[in-house]
């Protein structure tokens, strides 16, 4: 667990971290260099949850890469397929990471939503959904590693 105490906002437990892959772990299907590291240097903290719609077909791939299993995401409605995830889970102790417009809202269900920029963009739906912008999925990563990085940028 990560406990954060934001001013203006009280203290978050943040138990689950549930991201988005393709577009934000990986790009083209492919894993981003260090997220594998990243999410390991994570696990001992938070429950890590993969939520995809496999758009590339390289799931089972990123999940031996990984030692996890993403939950599938039949086509269709897939934005409240993954926000229906993250109220399941209790939003309340849940950080979700995306850049889809199909990210937002369980972007903004999550108790901090994460929106990263990668090389297939960002969509404006889940900018505007999420609490803080990273320029990356890495940098996003290492904020959850220092999480004094999150309480500078949200208190208010």
């Amino acid at each position: 667990m990560i406990e954060l105490n934001i001013p203006g906002r009280g203290i978050i437990q943040i138990e689950n971290l549930v991201s988005d892959v393709n577009g934000t772990l990986a790009v083209d299907g492919q894993l981003i260099p260090g997220v594998a590291k990243a999410l390991t240097a994570l696990g001992d903290r938070l429950a890590i949850h993969l939520l995809t719609a496999d758009t590339h077909g390289r799931q089972s791939t990123i999940d031996r890469q990984l030692g996890l299993k993403a939950v599938r995401i039949p086509p269709g409605d897939e934005a409240a397929a993954k926000a229906g995830y993250v109220r399941d889970l209790g939003s309340e102790s849940v950080v979700a990471l995306g850049q889809g417009a199909n990210d937002a809202e369980m972007l903004r269900q999550a108790a901090i939503g994460i929106c990263t920029q990668s090389k297939e963009g960002l969509a404006v739906e889940a900018l505007t959904a999420a609490d803080i912008l990273s320029p990356d999925v890495l940098s996003a990563l290492e904020m959850l590693e220092n999480p004094l990085r999150l309480v500078a940028s949200l208190r208010r």
